[in-house]
């Protein structure tokens, strides 16, 4: 196998790609930064005095994945339809595992844009928190998958675990589609990483009442961690309307927990 980016005089050089055919190509990374447990406990609670962390570090991780040929030498400029950043926070091992997927319809791959979406990202997740833990670690920043391209697909061994824990949806279970009464709830901002899920589906039959307080004591017996949800800070909205405890719920609504969202 020979190396492209080395011509015949084994010279650096870009690859001409303008006689490739265009098709869907897309790529799963994946790292970590390791870090004390108090350091990790502050930034599921957003203690830490720079702000919201993860929101930060998910913004440097898409602004970098779009800038990665102005980093890699003889990347080409891409034009992303998408980038994701996912984090979650693993209480086990004291650290924050951090996915990015990228995706285009062009001629060549986005590997090393989901490459640098995760470096960038670990090392936003160092600078915003290395005021109160100097001692972080960055590592294992690897390809998971990648689709597309005349190479074709790659998949590492034992991913589908990282793909399944790296889904776009970060669901807890699947949709159950419209043939089952349910409520679709959406968890947002930091409550997304703190709960480890940003959407799923309850049917309406695991509800002690079909009410916004029947949907939490749903939720707290599908995982514990929704406990969370009973915090006096945490807002609720039904199909995009402000609502509480005692707010009635219909099949096919939707439901959003968020934190309050300040400015200035």
């Amino acid at each position: 196998m020979s190396l492209t980016h080395l011509n015949a005089r084994g010279e650096a050089h870009m690859v001409d790609i303008a006689d490739k055919p265009e098709s869907r190509r897309e790529a799963l990374a994946s790292g970590y930064i390791l870090m004390r447990p108090e350091t990790l406990a502050l930034v599921s609670e957003g203690g830490l005095p720079k702000g919201d962390v993860l929101a930060t570090a998910r913004i440097a991780g898409i602004q970098a994945a779009k800038r990665t040929h102005e980093l890699i030498p003889l990347c080409h400029a891409l034009a992303l339809s998408k980038v994701e950043i996912d984090f979650h926070l693993n209480d086990e091992k004291s650290c924050i595992e951090v996915f990015a997927r990228c995706r285009l319809n062009g001629r060549t791959g986005v590997e090393m844009e989901a490459l640098t979406a995760v470096s960038v990202a670990c090392l936003t997740l160092y600078d915003m928190c290395k005021a109160v833990d100097k001692e972080m670690q960055i590592g294992n920043i690897q390809l998971e998958t990648k689709q597309g391209g005349k190479s074709g697909d790659y998949r590492r061994a034992a991913a589908d675990t990282i793909v399944a824990a790296a889904a776009s949806s970060g669901r807890i279970g699947l949709p159950l589609g419209n043939e089952v009464p349910s409520v679709h709830v959406k968890c947002l901002a930091e409550l997304r990483e703190q709960l480890g899920v940003s959407d799923l589906d309850v049917p309406f039959d695991d509800l002690p009442s079909r009410d916004v307080a029947g949907l939490k004591a749903a939720l707290k017996a599908i995982d514990p961690r929704f406990e969370r949800l009973e915090q006096p800070r945490v807002l609720c909205a039904i199909n995009q309307v402000m609502g509480s405890a005692d707010t009635p719920l219909t099949d096919g609504d939707e439901i959003a927990f968020f934190p309050p969202v300040t400015g200035g």
